[in-house]
């Protein structure tokens, strides 16, 4: 970075501290004279390409953009700066909630718009924008079914997942994002949208009256080597929408938001997820929000690293089908239905005397794995392992046999009663525990989502912290937004929020006034 920008750059974060003073009354005239800065106006308006829109990101929320877009007329170039497309989408689970699924129907599972958000809400602690979060529940079944016309193949059943009150979620086939994230890159070069990897964001060009017109990149980046690569300025005559995802991987930042969260919890994220790109948007003036609200995934096993595959086998084995026990005494201890932030708490709570972790363990029977497609996989990395009988099981974990078997024995009893009097689980799922072989694994969370990034309205459009109205010409779309999910997202809910709030803003940038800019 060059003499001249480092001092831009300063004068920038100069200008959102005053401006956060200048909300209070304070620092007003510092305020007044940081936005006046010449930093802030593009040295010129002539661009080294130039497209209607610029969608960086090409996860869930950038590829729904760009083809949203692309279908409404406009051109669009797609940037990620990694060295290959869908970032934490092609790694996540391939799981999306959606209210009023014809499988729901076929299945006779009565569901609504309505008690989707009712569910969020309660999981989100009632921290939601309420607004933003019936955009996204209104648009699962439409955009569901818009996946599905572009090759997207689901699994035949519906799923219960942790927080919701009832099944609602649908999987791939492949238990992948990439289910997701191959067709829509697919259609998306099929229209001629423009794909570009090792593209790294470095900053915003707006012009004289503070309007987003293009973007400042590193073309031929290679991640995370800061300065390789060379700069290029691409002009949007229409927006730029951020699906920049979240930053579970940045570990000092995280460690701003939640100290606790150190180098020694692991992340399910791709190791590209930082905070680079709301750095960026908070220098412009965008509001962030919520940035302390980050989950942990209650799912996840300490050995393996990621998300690897104990996530999948607990979500679809595990959680609905089976229980989870203290290996010091083989009782139960939470509800393993409850929602994420609940489950990962009950789990953090296993330590011993020194405050170290005493892993939990997770298990069910071959009939509530029968749909567990990491299996395999896990069984063969050692992640998972079989036992015969609960006695051999007990052994392989230190938990006391005895315990152990009781506990199963009170567990049949209450799926027989259909109710679970110690901690509320709901049964409509719940399977008797009753003959082996069984399989287990070891259980501790991991950094996963973060529900907190820029503020946006139901027009996709981020809002500026001092005068809560939208920066022209910048959108933004899925995990980069924060307050849809308060201080909690249920599971299955990110693949629907980044495809309903990413076609969201695809269609309104499309939509909007076209700018004339100069190209080189």
């Amino acid at each position: 970075m060059s003499k001249e920008k480092d001092i831009c750059q300063g004068r920038r974060q100069m200008m959102v501290g005053a401006a956060a003073f200048a909300v209070t009354g304070l620092g007003a005239g510092m305020a007044s004279k940081a936005s006046a800065s010449e930093c802030d106006k593009p040295k010129t308006k002539e661009f080294d390409e130039v497209v209607d829109i610029i969608v960086v990101g090409s996860g869930f929320a950038g590829m729904s953009a760009a083809l949203q877009a692309r279908e409404a007329g406009a051109s669009v170039m797609v940037i990620d700066k990694m060295p290959v497309f869908g970032g934490n989408s092609t790694i996540n689970g391939g799981a999306m909630a959606v209210a009023g699924s014809p499988l729901q129907k076929q299945h006779g599972i009565q569901d609504s718009v309505a008690t989707m958000v009712t569910d969020m809400l309660e999981a989100g602690r009632g921290m939601n924008d309420v607004e933003m979060l019936e955009l996204v529940c209104n648009g699962t079944a439409d955009s569901w079914q818009w996946l599905t016309d572009y090759g997207v193949k689901w699994k035949p059943f519906v799923q219960h997942f942790g927080g919701h009150s009832l099944p609602r979620v649908l999987q791939t086939v492949e238990s992948s994002g990439a289910g997701i994230i191959r067709p829509l890159i697919a259609a998306a070069k099929a229209k001629g949208v423009d794909m570009r990897t090792q593209t790294q964001l470095e900053g915003f060009v707006k012009d004289d009256t503070g309007r987003v017109i293009g973007i400042e990149v590193r073309a031929d980046y290679y991640f995370p080597k800061k300065r390789t690569g060379h700069i290029r300025h691409y002009g949007a005559r229409k927006g730029v929408i951020m699906a920049t995802g979240g930053f579970g991987r940045d570990i000092e930042y995280r460690q701003m938001q939640q100290p606790q969260l150190t180098a020694e919890l692991d992340s399910t994220n791709h190791p590209g997820a930082n905070a680079d790109a709301l750095k960026q948007m908070m220098l412009i003036g965008a509001n962030p929000i919520h940035l302390d609200q980050i989950q942990l995934g209650p799912w996840a096993s300490p050995d393996e690293k990621g998300f690897g595959t104990a996530s999948q086998f607990n979500t679809i084995a595990t959680y609905p089908r089976g229980i989870v026990v203290d290996a010091r005494t083989g009782k139960r201890f939470f509800n393993e239905l409850a929602d994420r932030k609940a489950r990962a708490q009950a789990i953090m709570t296993r330590r011993d005397d020194q405050g170290r972790p005493v892993y939990p363990i997770g298990f069910t029977n071959a009939k509530g794995a029968k749909k567990a497609q990491t299996l395999d996989w896990g069984l063969k990395y050692h992640v998972i392992k079989q036992a015969e009988t609960l006695e051999e099981l007990a052994k392989l974990y230190g938990i006391p046999p005895k315990a152990l078997v009781e506990q199963v024995k009170e567990w049949n009893l209450a799926v027989d009663a259909g109710v679970d009097n110690e901690f509320g689980r709901p049964m409509q799922k719940a399977m008797k525990l009753e003959k082996g072989p069984w399989y287990a694994v070891r259980m501790w969370p991991k950094v996963h989502y973060c529900m907190g990034g820029v503020k946006v309205n139901t027009h996709s459009q981020v809002l500026h912290l001092v005068t809560t109205k939208p920066i022209p010409g910048l959108y933004a779309a899925g995990e980069a937004t924060g307050g849809i999910h308060g201080a909690s997202r249920l599971g299955a809910c990110a693949v629907a929020e980044g495809v309903v709030t990413g076609r969201n803003a695809g269609r309104l940038c499309a939509a909007s006034k076209s700018i004339d800019l100069k190209q080189v």
